[in-house]
């Protein structure tokens, strides 16, 4: 599958033309701990070691989540990782900008699983970047602005783990955040699983379906 993936993957990016190279941007969307982020930055690292450093970047979702405090502000803490616990509108139009901006770098934020905040500028895509690999729960979404987001990609593939599985890791992923093993579990069966199930009902946007049942996801 590995292989396969990163095959097609280097195939999405643009053909240059008259001298300057286009960019694309892959879309990986899926459940909750369905291995979205693992092949995401596989495929970024075996595009880059198969190319030039930089010829592919890095554009992760969950560092549109709001912050703690907008969350508490808006009553919405308990419920963070719904879809409107994210600041949809900023990751469009950041998604906007990387296929308009090309003559830059475009500084692109990250999620930081110890502090359990959004982090700045911990990822930047470069001048010559020419596929950005993207990825998050709800890129398939068809409500507004996720649907905004899905116009732009150059395809959206859809990545699937089995339930078990997937919440296996969620689970761990708690307990390694500092959670009790029942405060893991509740937070799993109250937040994490119906926001996986929202999640699986846009399966039908996504170009192909691709296995993350066999990779090693956060």
């Amino acid at each position: 599958m590995s292989d396969t993936v990163v095959t097609d993957a280097l195939a999405l990016i643009p053909a240059s033309r008259d001298g300057r190279g286009g960019r694309a941007v892959l879309g990986l969307a899926g459940a909750p701990a369905a291995g979205k982020s693992t092949l995401a930055r596989h495929l970024v690292a075996e595009i880059n070691d198969r190319t030039a450093p930089g010829t592919a970047g890095y554009l992760p979702l969950d560092g549109f989540h709001l912050s703690n405090a907008q969350l508490d502000r808006l009553g919405r803490r308990h419920r963070k990782g719904a879809p409107d616990t994210f600041d949809a509108h900023g990751y469009v139009a950041l998604v906007r900008r990387l296929l308009e901006e090309t003559d830059h770098p475009v500084y692109v934020p990250d999620y930081d699983r110890d502090l359990h905040e959004p982090v700045a500028a911990r990822h930047v895509i470069e001048p010559h970047t020419r596929l950005v690999v993207t990825e998050g729960n709800y890129l398939a979404n068809d409500e507004v602005p996720w649907s905004g987001a899905r116009a732009l990609f150059a395809e959206l593939w859809y990545v699937e783990a089995p339930d078990e599985v997937r919440e296996l890791r969620l689970h761990r992923r708690q307990r390694a955040g500092g959670l009790t093993d029942e405060a893991a579990r509740d937070w799993v069966e109250r937040s994490d699983r119906p926001n996986g199930e929202l999640v699986k009902r846009f399966q039908r946007n996504c170009t192909r379906v691709v296995r993350g049942d066999a990779l090693r996801s956060r």
